[in-house]
């Protein structure tokens, strides 16, 4: 079975401007979209910023991003550092849901994107990565394109554990679901 991990796609996570915000909210609208009408669990991935002092839970700031929707059937998980799957309920929610592969998505590319896709890959899922439907800021020395780039590539690269891992855009993912 498949699930589609939403990451960190919060209010207080766009005070920082991100590359394509709109943009990326509707692909990934158009992603999950497609999981509901299959019936496949879609996860919001939240992250609570108490320790570093924002993103506090119950916030307007902690809230998912307007633009996204929905549905009564999303399962929300909540986590305090970069992996979705650090001390979190998400590993064994997809197990106990016989998930085997992810579809990923979400804020930011860099860090929390990128330590989950690690994460996932020590606990041998496989992996279909969303190319355009993550996003990031401006880096020092880096635009964030570039940064979306250099990570697209990057996790095309990975050697897999028992899992595969596929980078694609929404297109090519939408075909699988």
């Amino acid at each position: 079975m498949d699930a589609l991990i939403i990451i960190d796609m919060q209010n207080g996570c766009f005070a920082t401007p991100r590359l394509d915000r709109e943009g990326t909210a509707e692909r990934i609208n158009e992603i999950s979209a497609r999981f509901r009408e299959r019936g496949l669990p879609v996860f919001f991935i939240r992250h609570d910023g108490t320790k570093e002092n924002y993103l506090f839970p119950e916030s307007k700031d902690f809230a998912v991003i307007d633009e996204l929707v929905r549905a009564p059937s999303d399962r929300f998980v909540v986590k305090t550092a970069n992996s979705a799957f650090y001390e979190t309920s998400l590993d064994a929610e997809l197990r106990f849901l016989g998930v085997s592969r992810l579809f990923i998505c979400g804020l930011a590319t860099d860090f929390c994107v990128n330590a989950t896709i690690h994460s996932a890959l020590m606990k041998d899922y496989d992996l279909a990565i969303l190319s355009d439907c993550h996003t990031t800021a401006d880096r020092p020395g880096l635009d964030a394109k570039a940064v979306i780039d250099f990570h697209n590539w990057l996790w095309s690269e990975l050697t897999p554990t028992r899992g595969a891992i596929r980078v694609m855009p929404l297109r090519d993912a939408l075909d699988l679901v």
